[in-house]
């Protein structure tokens, strides 16, 4: 069990492996190879459901971590920050909501939400990991 402060490095990490997991189920649907793009896809699933459950356990025990730089940087993390945490809020519900489509077998809608899902998903996971990197691991 990790200890809590370990909690913001797995959630960098379920953020990176989700991240991964979306590139590559896309790559699978792509190429037509749909049970592999649906084990991937649940995947992704639970590695940010997992992400989310950690996320909130580390933030209700430890409270928001300042950012310590200035200048540029500071502007630059804030810029990052905000754009990641208006498209996380979405983000469950999108996911959800495309999930159940699929497992629905409701394809076509399926694909009109997954077009949208998709990139916003992917951008959430990437700045999930910059996020964690400026606040935690940059040196300034």
């Amino acid at each position: 069990m990790p200890e809590l402060a370990d909690l913001p490095t797995v959630n960098a990490t379920l953020n990176a492996i989700s991240a991964v997991l979306l590139v590559i189920g896309f790559g699978l649907i792509r190429r037509r190879r749909i049970a592999a793009h649906r084990a991937v896809m649940i995947a992704a699933f639970s590695c940010s459901v997992l992400f989310l459950i950690s996320y909130l356990t580390y933030h209700f025990q430890v409270g928001s971590v300042r950012f310590q730089g200035t200048g540029g940087v500071r502007t630059l993390y804030f810029t990052i920050l905000l754009t990641h945490t208006v498209l996380a809020a979405a983000v469950p519900f999108l996911a959800v909501i495309t999930l159940v489509r699929a497992l629905r077998q409701r394809f076509d809608r399926h694909r009109a939400i997954a077009r949208w899902t998709l990139p916003i998903w992917l951008y959430v996971s990437v700045t999930g990991v910059a996020v964690y990197w400026m606040l935690y691991r940059m040196e300034l």
